[in-house]
């Protein structure tokens, strides 16, 4: 880790230098310090030991410290901290109603006139903008992308093939079954939100045409019972013979355990799970793309604007927050943080260098494939039933062959005519 800083070092240390001969004096500065409220409590370490040094080496007169909730924890404790007065200066944000929903009630500042915001495009910033497409109010970090990891050893072991085509993918997953002793799919159900965003979110794409149809569900012309959302259920109603022994109680960190420790072949993956596989996998790994229904040309991957920053309106400190937002706009930060956390990609249209060769084998597929964002992530989740809650409950159900995939369908759709006026 210490060549990002070092580099980073030598090319900004001038401007340190200017800086400080500009103040007069080191000792006549006031340092200002800016907490940042953020769930990736898993970044810790890169965000204290590379980003926050690097930031310093430009501005030595500003004060960071990164204060993450556990993920699940984050928003309800937030929304306390804000009520309380207790929030730190940047607010790490989620895509999206839970963004836009702190913003609507005054607690994010708007950013259109930041310095650097000009280097993200609508797309990058379509998950922190209001409907009306008038205000910017979280700086884009980075999308993730959906996709299967694999276990390089084993598949050379058992001489299999990358899967291309849906029909490939379950002659490879037939293969692991019948010839060993390794679980051939690395999913559980526990959890639920797993069978969501690496089940329905990870190939539906592919079935939807991305794009197309998200925004059919969104405009009403398109229902979940619509044929081409029916189908990625009923492929995922044959994911569970695969799946291994008491998948039904297997938690997210059950499923990292047993890919890491060779246990599985396949493991249907966020790019998030990159840095985690890095650190505890003691074999190669790689990723291939959702194979495509069989005959089909054109492919489609979930490239997940997923992590933003924006700044408490109730901060004291928003000009030095302006500060630190307008340099993570520059490409230095751009691939500082692309790159100590492979899986994670800048949303900025600076060019850089992925180095992580898994991370660059996700990024590539945006060459190849057209990107889609989560369908139930934009105006869809609003309501009650939320879509998102609805389709951990029914994928979940789907996977466990409790609910079948036309009954999944009908449920999701329902709950939809329940309080979205273009599906009633």
């Amino acid at each position: 880790m210490s060549k990002p800083i070092n580099a980073m070092a030598t090319r900004l240390g001038s401007l340190s230098l200017g800086l400080v001969l500009a103040s007069g004096s080191v000792g006549a500065w006031s340092a200002e310090k800016l907490v940042i409220e953020s769930w990736r409590n898993d970044d810790s370490k890169i965000w204290n030991d590379v980003i926050i040094p690097a930031f310093n080496q430009q501005h030595p007169d500003i004060e960071l410290v990164f204060a993450p909730t556990p993920p699940s924890d984050y928003n309800s404790a937030l929304q306390a901290k804000l009520q309380g007065g207790t929030a730190g200066d940047l607010i790490t944000c989620r895509p999206f109603d839970v963004s836009l929903s702190l913003y609507t009630k005054g607690n994010l500042e708007a950013l259109n006139d930041l310095p650097g915001m000009e280097n993200f495009s609508d797309f990058a910033r379509s998950a922190w903008i209001t409907d009306d497409g008038k205000d910017t109010f979280c700086l884009p970090m980075a999308s993730v992308i959906h996709g299967f990891i694999y276990n390089k050893e084993l598949f050379a072991e058992l001489e299999l093939e990358v899967p291309k085509t849906e029909s490939e993918f379950f002659k490879v997953l037939d293969t692991i079954k019948n010839e060993s002793r390794y679980v051939p799919l690395v999913m559980g159900t526990s959890d639920q939100w797993e069978s969501a965003t690496m089940g329905f979110q990870n190939i539906g794409p592919n079935y939807w045409k991305g794009e197309a149809g998200r925004k059919g569900l969104l405009d009403g012309s398109q229902k979940l019972t619509d044929t081409q959302y029916v189908q990625v259920w009923q492929q995922m109603a044959k994911w569970g013979p695969y799946m291994g022994r008491g998948y039904e109680a297997q938690k997210y960190a059950d499923s990292q355990n047993l890919f890491t420790l060779g246990r599985g072949v396949i493991y249907p993956a966020g790019s998030w799970d990159i840095p985690t596989f890095n650190d505890q996998a003691d074999f190669e790994f790689a990723a291939f793309a959702p194979p495509v229904p069989d005959g089909q040309d054109s492919c489609y991957i979930s490239d997940h604007t997923d992590i933003a920053m924006g700044i408490n309106a109730a901060s004291p400190n928003k000009a030095a927050a302006r500060t630190f937002l307008s340099w993570m706009a520059s490409k230095d930060f751009a691939e500082l943080y692309s790159n100590e956390l492979p899986g994670f990609f800048s949303l900025s249209d600076h060019p850089i260098e992925i180095k992580d060769p898994v991370a660059q084998q996700f990024l590539s597929w945006r060459q190849d494939c057209e990107q889609t964002i989560r369908n139930s992530y934009q105006i869809l989740s609003r309501g009650t039933p939320s879509m998102e809650n609805e389709l951990w409950n029914v994928s979940t159900q789907v996977l466990n062959g409790t609910l079948s995939p036309e009954a999944a369908a009908q449920q999701v759709e329902a709950g939809l005519q329940q309080w979205y006026k273009p599906h009633q």
